[in-house]
C-alpha cells in the first residue's frame, strides 16, 4: 500500500468512526424515545432499559405513587432541603408562576392540551391526579429551562373530562441541586428524584402498587436485600421533578412540597 493509499485508508476509518460514534446513540436515543412513548412512559424520567413489561410495571406504579400531592415514600423519595428564604429567590418564584399560568390557561380545555400534544399517562388507570405529558418539553428540559414549556400539566378527573391544576418541570437527573437551584430556587421549592427502588421479579406477577416488599413504597431499600429477593434494584429512576399549582393563592401551596 502506497503512503497515499495509507492516509487515504486511515483517514476513512477515522472518518467511520467518527459518524458512527454520532449516529448510532442518536439512534438509540430516538428509539427509547419511541418505546417510552409507546410504553406511557414519561420523558424526561428515565425508565431504565426501555421495551420491557417490568418497566411498563415500574411506570404505573410510579404513576400511582405520584398522583398525590402527598409524596412521602420514606427510603424511596429524595427531596432537597430548603434554602434559605430571600427576596430574590421569592421573586424569581413568582416570575416563573407569572410566565406560567397564562403559558397554561388555554389548556383548561383538557381538549386543546390532547390536540396540542399533549398525552395522557396511563388514562385508563384510576388516578387522584393525572400527568398528561408533552414529549417535546420533556427533551427540551434536558438542556433547557423554560417556564412556558412544563413537562406535564397536572389534572383532576371532573365528570367526563379533566381540570387543570397544575404542572410539573423535570431537569436532568445528573443536575446538582445548585443547577436546580438555577431553575427553580430551592428556597421556594422542593425538587424530588425517586430513589433505592426494588423492582420484583416478573415470575412474581404482582400488580404494581400491591406489594410490600418491592416498588414506590415497598419495605426493600437496599440492594442486598434487593438481591435477597431476586428483585431488580434501581439507584434511582427518573430524573429530578418539581409540583406547581399556579392557581393557588398561598405561596406556600404554590410550590407544594
Amino acid at each position: 500500500m502506497t503512503n497515499k493509499s495509507s492516509v487515504f485508508f486511515v483517514f476513512a476509518v477515522a472518518s467511520a468512526v467518527a459518524i458512527c460514534s454520532f449516529v448510532l446513540p442518536l439512534r438509540a436515543t430516538r428509539l427509547q424515545d419511541a418505546q417510552q412513548q409507546k410504553q406511557g412512559a414519561m420523558p424526561g424520567m428515565d425508565m431504565g432499559k426501555p421495551g420491557g413489561g417490568q418497566d411498563s410495571d415500574a411506570a404505573k406504579g410510579a404513576n400511582m405513587a405520584m398522583s398525590g400531592r402527598d409524596m412521602d415514600m420514606g427510603a424511596h423519595m429524595f427531596m432537597t432541603d430548603l434554602r434559605p428564604a430571600n427576596t430574590g429567590d421569592e421573586k424569581r418564584a413568582a416570575e416563573i408562576v407569572a410566565e406560567l399560568r397564562p403559558a397554561i390557561e388555554k389548556y383548561k380545555d383538557y381538549k386543546v392540551a390532547l390536540a396540542e400534544g399533549f398525552v395522557i399517562f396511563l388514562p385508563n388507570v384510576p388516578q387522584e391526579h393525572y400527568h398528561f405529558t408533552n414529549y417535546d418539553y420533556g427533551r427540551e428540559a434536558q438542556t433547557t429551562f423554560n417556564p412556558a414549556h412544563p413537562t406535564s400539566l397536572l389534572y383532576t378527573k371532573s365528570g367526563d373530562g379533566y381540570a387543570l391544576e397544575g404542572a410539573m418541570f423535570t431537569a436532568p437527573r445528573r443536575d446538582s441541586e445548585d443547577e436546580l437551584n438555577a431553575r427553580v430556587p430551592l428556597s421556594v421549592a422542593r425538587w424530588h428524584k425517586h430513589v433505592n427502588l426494588c423492582f420484583a421479579p416478573p415470575e412474581a406477577h404482582i400488580q404494581p402498587g400491591t406489594s410490600k416488599e418491592f416498588g414506590f413504597r415497598g419495605s426493600i431499600a437496599t440492594e442486598e436485600a434487593c438481591q435477597q429477593a431476586g428483585g431488580r434494584w434501581v439507584p434511582q429512576i427518573f430524573n429530578w421533578m418539581v409540583h406547581v399549582y399556579p392557581y393557588e393563592s398561598d405561596p406556600e401551596k404554590i410550590w407544594a412540597h
